[in-house]
């Protein structure tokens, strides 16, 4: 495979041209200039996340202090090994994201993946945030490397740590397009997945700062999520060498063991022992998401029948956004943070 072209630092003999900007292997300049960009989607995404501002500590927990306390063993198993997952994945964001700018040729989507790294690490703090709060720093500790003593854990981690490790050690073309689906695959299946288990213990009144904090990381992630589709999508366009039938179906089986390992990792973890969660339920709703990531990209769906969201799970999507449902608990100063509305896409 064709080796990338890293951007340079300063480059005085970069291109200024908007018709040359590339998304890799361009000639940038690096300078940021927010009136001329050549992706226009950009601009949005740019507001849409600036708008996005929260601030982890200022969100209520006293309830869940008590309410972890009182979580049934089940609960509490899916809670601290669905927290240990998510804490892993958003300090793996932070890390690898910078390691993918490396390559990005086009200034102004440089500017999204520096906020985008920032957002990973708010959530890394927030996650921190809510187990310095509920558990002693000895259980701390234990949830946050569950995964080096859980296999069914660590194989999920290795699963997006090794595509992006391929990137890392070996820069060609083919693998950073792996690595932005594989990216797409956190955003979109992952973390979704995470979200969905806190939701349902929303949906019961239990642990509601948590669920609060995981609204706000959601609408976040919506916006990496289309961010990474947008670079994609502009990557079919500019490199349709990348995207043969051969490579698509390679991209598409990625999101296919995405989901089937979300779909095990439910089976261990979740089961049927949550309250107003089945495995029917949990599976329906992760193919549903899997033919969703497909269809964003324009890839053929993977399973037949699971085009629509199923209607025992609209309930995720309600409460992903942190304005819709009230509660007494969220402080009135957090509460200004609802002048970002959630993004209105098919994501």
């Amino acid at each position: 495979m064709k080796e990338l072209k890293r951007k340079a630092l300063f480059n005085e003999h970069g291109d200024i041209e908007l018709s040359k900007r590339r998304m890799i292997n361009g000639n940038t300049t690096n300078l940021n200039d927010f009136n001329n960009m050549k992706y226009s989607w950009v601009s949005d995404w740019y507001r849409q996340a600036m708008n996005n501002f929260w601030i982890p500590e200022e969100i209520n927990l006293s309830q869940d202090i008590k309410d972890y306390r009182n979580l049934d063993e089940h609960e509490k198993r899916a809670y601290d090994k669905t927290l240990s997952f998510l804490v892993f994945l958003d300090s793996l964001q932070t890390a690898n994201l910078p390691n993918l700018a490396e390559y990005i040729t086009a200034n102004e989507v440089n500017l999204c993946l520096t906020i985008q790294a920032y957002q990973e690490a708010i959530h890394s703090q927030s996650y921190g945030y809510i187990l310095d709060t509920i558990c002693s720093p000895e259980e701390r500790s234990k949830i946050l490397y569950l995964w080096k003593d859980d296999p069914l854990l660590l194989e999920r981690n290795k699963f997006i740590g090794d595509q992006y490790n391929d990137f890392y050690n070996n820069r060609t073309s083919y693998n950073l397009v792996k690595t932005a689906v594989a990216n797409y695959v956190l955003e979109g299946i992952y973390f979704y997945s995470g979200f969905m288990f806190f939701y349902s213990l929303g949906r019961i009144g239990k642990m509601p700062g948590t669920v609060q904090e995981i609204r706000y990381i959601n609408r976040d992630e919506n916006t990496h999520l289309w961010l990474f589709r947008s670079i994609i999508l502009e990557l079919k366009k500019e490199e349709p060498q990348l995207f043969t039938s051969e490579n698509i179906e390679t991209f598409r089986n990625m999101i296919k063991q995405g989901v089937e390992e979300e779909i095990k990792w439910a089976n261990y973890v979740i089961g049927d022992n949550i309250k107003g969660l089945t495995m029917e339920m949990v599976e329906g709703y992760l193919k549903y998401l899997g033919n969703l990531r497909c269809r964003g990209l324009g890839f053929e769906m993977l399973y037949e029948g699971f085009e629509k969201e199923p209607s025992s799970m609209t309930w995720v999507r309600e409460y992903s956004d942190p304005n819709a449902i009230k509660t007494d608990f969220f402080e009135a100063k957090v509460s200004a943070y609802s002048k970002s509305s959630v993004i209105e896409d098919d994501l």
